[in-house]
C-alpha cells in the first residue's frame, strides 16, 4: 500500500514542475516576466461604456450608396459632449468618409451591420498624421481615434474599406509610373488609433482596406482580439493592405485573429531615414505578443520594417500559418539605423515560401544628403518548436550595413526544396534538434 505521504510529495512535485513550466512560458525573450495584463482578455461589455447612440435613431438611414459622414460625425460629437457613449452601427450598411472618435466614445457594430468607406478620396480629411514612418500631411483613415484612452471597437459586424476602386487606380498609376510610391495614389487607411492607452478591438471584421488596415501609433496597452482581417490577393491585389501596423507602441496583444492580406500580416514600424532615431515622433516597439492566430495569404507573418528603428521583446507563438511568403522577415533598411532584438517565433505550424528572410531593403532608399547611418543589427532571435513546409529555409544575406548575432534554431521539423542553413551568415548561431527533409542538420 502506497503511503499517503507519497501522494503529498508527488502532488507537490507536480505543482513545482507546473509552476516552472508556467514561468518558462510567461517570460519575454529577454527573460523578464510577462505581465498578467496579457492574460486578461474579456470581451467588451458595451453596457459599461455609457449611453448607446444607435445611428438609426438619429436620422441616419440604411443605404449602402448614400454617404452620411456629417450625420455620423454629429452623433459622435453629441456622445462626447454628453459625457461619452457607444456609437452603434445596427444591421444594414452605412457609408461614410473619415470619422473622428472623441474621448469617452466607442464604436460597436452589430451582427449584420457594416460601416462602409467611401471610394471617393474627397470624403476623407487631409490632416497631419502618421504614415510610413513619417509625420506629415496625408489622408485620415475611415475610423480615427487620437488621444482617446479606453477606446473600443467591438461587435460581430464589419468595417468595409470598399477598396476596389483605390486598388485599381494604384495599379494603373504603377503601370504608368513604376517608381510611384505607396502614397502617390491617394488612399485612406481603415482604422488609425494614436496617442491612446487601454484600447481594445474585438470581434469585428476589418476588410477591403484601400491602404493599411489597422494602424496603431504611440499607443500603450492595446488588445486586438478575435478579429477577422482580410484584403484580397486576387483577382485584383489589394496593395499595401497590411493587416496590423504597430508603430512606436508598448504592450500590444494580438490574439485569436484570422489574417489574410496582400502585404504584411503584422508589421512593426517606428521611423525611417538616417536620423530616424533622433526624431521624437519615432521610437521603439516593446512587449508585443501575437498568439493563437490563423494566417491565410500574406507577404509575411511577422515583419520588422520597412520603417522601423528598434523592436524589443517580440513574440509570435501558437499560430497556424498558411501560404505566407515569409514566416519571419527582417527588413534591413540601409538608409536607417535599426536594432531588432529579443524576438521569439515558437510553436508554429504551416507552410510558406521562406522560413527566415533577411535581406537589405532598398525600396525608395534615401539618405537625404546625410552620410551613411550607423550600422544596423539584429540579435537574440529564436525560432523553436516549429513544423513548417517551405520552398527555402534560410534566405539570408550578409551585408556591411548590418550585423546578425545570437540566433537560435531549436526543435525545428522542416520540409523544403532548398534546405541549406548557411550558419556562417550569422555570428553565434545555435542549432538544436533541427531536421530538414528528415535529416538532422546539427
Amino acid at each position: 500500500m502506497t503511503h499517503p505521504k507519497f501522494f503529498r510529495v508527488f502532488a507537490l512535485m507536480l505543482l513545482i514542475l507546473s509552476g516552472l513550466q508556467a514561468t518558462a512560458q510567461d517570460l519575454f525573450p529577454d527573460g523578464t516576466p510577462i505581465p498578467d495584463w496579457f492574460r486578461q482578455n474579456k470581451e467588451t461589455d458595451i453596457k459599461t461604456l455609457g449611453k448607446a447612440y444607435r445611428l438609426t435613431d438619429y436620422g441616419i438611414v440604411n443605404d449602402s450608396n448614400l454617404i452620411q459622414t456629417e450625420k455620423i460625425q454629429a452623433v459622435i460629437d453629441q456622445a462626447s459632449a454628453g459625457g461619452g457613449g457607444v456609437i452603434i452601427i445596427p444591421k444594414g450598411t452605412f457609408q461614410s468618409g473619415s470619422l473622428f472618435f472623441k474621448p469617452g466614445t466607442h464604436l460597436h457594430i452589430e451582427d449584420g451591420g457594416t460601416l462602409k468607406g467611401s471610394d471617393d478620396i474627397s470624403n476623407f480629411a487631409v490632416l497631419t498624421t502618421r504614415i510610413e514612418g513619417q509625420t506629415l500631411k496625408y489622408f485620415a483613415a475611415l475610423v480615427n481615434a487620437d488621444k482617446v484612452d479606453g477606446f473600443t471597437i467591438s461587435g460581430k459586424g464589419t468595417i468595409n474599406g470598399n477598396g476596389l476602386r483605390y486598388w485599381k487606380a494604384f495599379w494603373l498609376r504603377r503601370q504608368w509610373n513604376p517608381q510611384c510610391t505607396n502614397m502617390d495614389e491617394m488612399r485612406p487607411r481603415l482604422v488609425f488609433i494614436s496617442n491612446s492607452k487601454n484600447v481594445q478591438l474585438s470581434g469585428v471584421k476589418l476588410m477591403n482596406s484601400p491602404f493599411w488596415t489597422t494602424h496603431l501609433y504611440k499607443c500603450e496597452n492595446v488588445k486586438l482580439l478575435g478579429l477577422h482581417i482580410y484584403a484580397p490577393s486576387a483577382p485584383v491585389k489589394a496593395p499595401s493592405s497590411d493587416a496590423i501596423d504597430i508603430d512606436v507602441c508598448t504592450n500590444v496583444l494580438v490574439k485569436n485573429c484570422f489574417i489574410s492580406v496582400n502585404d504584411d500580416a503584422v508589421a512593426l514600424k517606428g521611423g525611417k531615414g538616417p536620423t530616424a532615431d533622433k526624431d521624437p515622433n519615432n521610437g521603439e516597439n516593446r512587449n508585443i505578443i501575437i498568439e493563437d492566430c490563423t494566417y491565410g495569404f500574406c507577404h509575411s507573418a511577422l515583419t520588422c520594417g520597412s520603417e522601423s528603428i528598434h523592436n524589443y521583446n517580440i513574440i509570435l507563438r501558437r499560430c497556424n500559418v498558411v501560404t505566407a511568403q515569409r514566416l519571419l522577415w527582417l527588413k534591413m533598411r540601409p538608409d536607417t539605423p535599426q536594432n531588432y532584438e529579443y524576438i521569439t517565433v515558437e510553436d508554429i505550424t504551416g507552410n510558406g515560401t521562406n522560413f527566415l528572410y533577411i535581406q537589405p531593403w532598398t525600396q525608395f532608399f534615401d539618405l537625404k544628403g546625410q552620410p551613411a547611418p550607423p550600422p544596423s543589427r539584429s540579435s537574440h532571435i529564436t525560432m523553436r518548436n516549429i513544423k513548417f513546409e517551405c520552398d527555402r529555409v534560410f534566405n539570408v544575406s550578409r551585408s556591411e550595413k548590418y550585423t546578425l548575432t545570437n540566433f537560435t534554431f531549436e526543435g525545428l521539423e522542416l520540409k523544403a526544396k532548398q534546405g541549406e542553413i548557411a550558419t556562417s551568415m550569422i555570428d553565434n548561431f545555435t542549432l538544436k534538434n533541427v531536421t530538414v527533409n528528415g535529416q538532422k542538420v546539427n
